[in-house]
């Protein structure tokens, strides 16, 4: 429960809504304590003919005897432990009868004169009572959705922001549809538990215990007689509530990976349909489904044990007090067992009132019962949320940072390992310098570590050992913001929105003109294609991940993006390996007049690309075997002959 109370812990900060939901849930109990109050008045004054003022008054009456009664008793009784007890109820009837004898004027003159209008005078009371205790409870179930909504709020703001902040690589070990599973299904339990705590779970607990404290009035005693069987049912639900988070956090995380089997699925739809594999897919999901089933029904058995405990503790109190109170009401005693009850004889309105009392506690001890699961539930995707949030980001930002130099003039790998596992190097000791205004390709087989080698740049992975640099300054000295404003990337896959045209290209430069938008566009040999074709030209909405558009036309808007933030650094990562030859064409003119005098890593294994580079350096297994230009490598490195026998040897 720390994480779920980590979560209300938000919502504390908001002091005039805690302060309104106080003031609300104890208002409501004590008004729902009081409508069960009217009980004695009826019992004791409406029902047996009389008005209020001739109740106190045949009450006063009997009072004057009864103590006269019991002061001649005292007078003859010699000094024994009898003599104490019988002083303590002359006390408390002098007590009694000085409480009536100051509300008897009162009575006689606000309160009515005949029972069938103190009849009509308590009945209002009731529904008035009623109606205004309802308005607070309106007001009540505001305040806490307010206080909810606010708390949850900004826990996935800090939830959202804690995550960007962590690495790619983190991205990569944790499944997107966990995360979006977290995002949205664990907060939404957060909230309704959230939601259930300040709302019933403060409510009625003080309902119960204004109506046990009313009853505790009557007969304090009878009251700690009946509540004899509450330690075994505590013991009871602190197992349940135990049990109920554990299997609540596994259906949890089962209904994750049920959100990661259907992304998966519809991700790969067309591969599904391509090999007949529909059936398949069925069978996969029917069994991640029947497993999240079996997780639900685990809780089911829990919860359904809850409301019982509470039901049968709550009637084997109220039995208990049944049978207490009837003794003790019937035979006009004090004692029970030996043990003292009350000082003096209950009347028949008392024990009625001390029973509705005690069943006015029990019904908000069954709506407890009701919200047990709903917390409990909450508590564990707290858990689960919290799990992520508490992770300190993995490329944590140095406390001084050094300013980033105005013009970068070299970027330095010294002695460079780094792997994704502890056992496993996809870098092995490399040592490589770029200046400023070169473009350098990197080729070599897949897995050789040329993707990973470029994104160390930006800071995507800081290296196992050695160092990346600029200018003789360690890129972990410097602040990441400030170092990837100098850098842009386009990759393989050119990553787009589902928004506008103009929207994706300001993405890297949000303050930019429509003007430059349009400017970069022109360079990257898009602005044609998106007046003329486009219908809502810039305007237009081109789908989730650019899929109104074909793969030249996104590869044509990532660089226009990138050319609008005018990079001193650009990486490409194989920015024409999966389009057609009229797009590849394009781009390279776009790429031979946008790389002049900047600097430029190149990750491909097209030969046209390659003619871009001034320096192609050769990866294999993690470190570089060798580099040079075209013409030298051809002629001398085997890795780089291979390749150019294959998938280059349209210009070999």
């Amino acid at each position: 429960m720390r994480n779920f109370f980590r979560a209300v812990k938000i919502g504390l900060q908001y002091r005039l809504t805690c302060i309104g939901i106080v003031i609300c849930s104890l208002l409501i109990a004590v008004f729902w304590s009081a409508n069960i109050g009217t009980v004695y008045p009826l019992v004791e004054v409406v029902f047996q003919g009389k008005s209020v003022t001739q109740y106190l008054t045949d009450s006063i009456d009997e009072l004057q005897i009864e103590i006269a009664e019991k002061q001649d008793l005292i007078k003859t009784t010699s000094a024994n432990d009898n003599t104490s007890f019988l002083t303590t109820q002359l006390s408390s009837l002098e007590g009694e009868l000085n409480f009536k004898q100051n509300l008897l004027p009162y009575a006689r003159q606000y309160l009515p004169e005949t029972a069938f209008q103190t009849l009509v005078l308590v009945v209002c009371l009731m529904i008035g009572a009623t109606v205004f205790k309802d308005l607070i409870l309106m007001s009540n179930i505001m305040l806490t959705q307010r206080f909810t909504q606010l708390s949850v709020f900004n826990l996935r703001k800090e939830f959202y922001r804690r995550t960007l902040k962590m690495s790619v690589s983190s991205f990569n070990a944790d499944r997107s549809t966990e995360l979006m599973s977290r995002f949205t299904n664990d907060t939404e339990v957060v909230t309704l538990g959230i939601f259930q705590l300040l709302g019933k779970a403060v409510r009625e607990p003080l309902k119960m215990t204004s109506c046990l404290i009313a009853a505790a009035f009557i007969s304090w005693r009878l009251l700690l007689l009946c509540m004899i069987v509450t330690p075994f049912a505590a013991i009871l639900i602190s197992y349940l509530s135990k049990a109920l988070r554990r299997s609540n956090r596994k259906a949890m995380q089962e209904m994750a990976s049920m959100y990661g089997l259907i992304g998966e699925t519809f991700k790969g739809i067309v591969a599904v349909k391509a090999f007949n594999m529909e059936s398949y897919e069925r069978k996969r999901f029917h069994h991640s489904a029947k497993r999240y089933y079996l997780k639900a029904m685990n809780i089911a058995k829990y919860n359904s044990m809850t409301r019982p405990t509470t039901e049968i503790m709550g009637m084997t109190i109220v039995g208990l007090a049944i049978l207490a109170g009837g003794y003790l009401v019937l035979n006009q005693e004090t004692h029970l067992l030996g043990i003292q009850i009350c000082v003096n004889p209950m009347s028949f309105g008392d024990m009625m009132t001390f029973f509705a009392f005690l069943i006015g506690a029990s019904d908000p001890l069954r709506k407890i019962a009701d919200v047990f699961n709903v917390v409990q539930r909450g508590a564990a995707a707290a858990d689960r949320i919290y799990e992520m949030l508490d992770r300190q980001p993995d490329l944590p930002e140095v406390s001084n940072p050094s300013p980033l130099p105005k013009s970068i003039q070299t970027i330095e790998f010294a002695n460079v390992d780094f792997g994704y596992a502890a056992d496993c190097n996809v870098i092995n000791n490399l040592s490589l310098t770029i200046a400023k205004g070169q473009t350098v390709a990197l080729v070599g087989p897949n897995g050789c570590g040329k993707s990973t080698l470029a994104r160390m740049i930006p800071r995507f992975f800081d290296p196992t050992s050695g160092s990346v640099s600029v200018n003789d300054t360690k890129i972990t000295q410097v602040r990441k913001r400030d170092l990837r404003a100098r850098i842009a990337m386009v990759t393989q896959n050119a990553i787009m929105f589902d928004d506008s045209i103009l929207n994706n290209l300001r993405y890297g430069k949000r303050d930019a003109t429509l003007a430059q938008i349009q400017d970069a566009a022109r360079k990257a040999k898009a602005h044609q294609f998106i007046e003329s074709k486009l219908e809502e030209g810039y305007d237009t909405i081109i789908g989730e991940g650019g899929s109104k558009l074909s793969g030249g036309q996104r590869q044509r808007l990532a660089l226009a993006r990138a050319i609008l933030t005018d990079p001193e650094i650009i990486i490409l990562d194989e920015v024409t390996s999966q389009i057609d030859l009229e797009s590849e064409q394009i781009i390279h003119q776009v790429l031979a007049e946008f790389l002049a005098d900047r600097t430029a890593i190149m990750i491909t294994h097209r030969m046209a690309s390659l003619q871009l580079a001034d320096r192609i350096v050769v990866m294999d297994q993690g470190q570089i075997v060798d580099q040079g230009t075209h013409e030298e490598l051809i002629q001398r490195n085997l890795i780089y002959q291979r390749m150019a026998a294959t998938e280059l040897k349209d210009i070999a």
